[in-house]
């Protein structure tokens, strides 16, 4: 047998031949898993918050759908009077927008301190227009409009309290964000920071949408 035959059998044998090591992990978000667990890949949640978004849009044009087609079937249309706290809704809803823009470039930058400030203020800020909404809720029920009242009325309730259910979603997110466990979890906090910030800019533009629905659509 040739020696360098023999020598390569010899190779095979100690483990030091026959093959390459498996490759590294790429395109992760921040690198290997912990344990041998594999990472997922940085794409995949932003390609599963576009779905979800996606998920969200089509439910909330499916009720817009309907409530123009229920506002032209008949005469038992009766116009709601929009509460005047809407108004001061919107604007803290823009200025959440805003802040959580700045908490996220903060973190950017490093400036931890003042990411979490600003996160903070953008937390803070969804809570308020969640409570301004129940307050537009209550001072319509204490005028005796109610959800059965009426259509526009059952359509004002429906289309606020669903926007509602998912802002409180992203207050969740927010929450989690600020609070997360870096170590145990498999998504960094800028990632996390900037899906939350995308979620939650969707949420605001479709506020102004459904505020702009029930005010020229009554």
């Amino acid at each position: 047998m040739p020696a360098t035959l023999t020598n390569k059998l010899e190779l095979i044998r100690s483990g030091k031949g026959g093959g390459t090591g498996p490759p590294a992990g790429g395109d992760d978000d921040g690198g290997s898993g912990r344990g041998g667990r594999a990472r997922v890949p940085r794409r995949a949640y932003f390609t599963g918050v576009s779905l979800g978004l996606a998920a969200i849009l089509m439910f909330f044009m499916a009720l817009t759908s309907s409530y123009i087609v229920r506002k032209g079937l008949g005469g038992d249309w009766q116009p709601v009077r929009l509460p005047g706290i809407l108004w001061l809704n919107t604007l803290v809803l823009l200025a959440s927008s805003a802040s959580i823009e700045v908490a996220r470039r903060k973190l950017g930058t490093g400036a931890t301190e003042s990411f979490r400030r600003w996160w903070g203020i953008t937390t803070g800020l969804g809570l308020l227009f969640l409570m301004g909404q129940v307050m537009a809720w209550r001072h319509l029920a204490a005028a005796g409009v109610f959800l059965a009242s009426n259509p526009a009325s059952s359509f004002f309730y429906v289309l606020t309290a669903a926007h509602g259910a998912h802002l409180l979603g992203g207050v969740v997110v927010l929450f989690y964000v600020a609070f997360r466990a870096g170590q145990r979890s498999h998504i960094t906090q800028g990632t996390a920071a900037e899906l939350a910030s995308i979620y939650w800019h969707f949420m605001d533009g479709l506020w102004v949408f459904l505020f702009l629905l029930l005010n020229l659509g009554r």
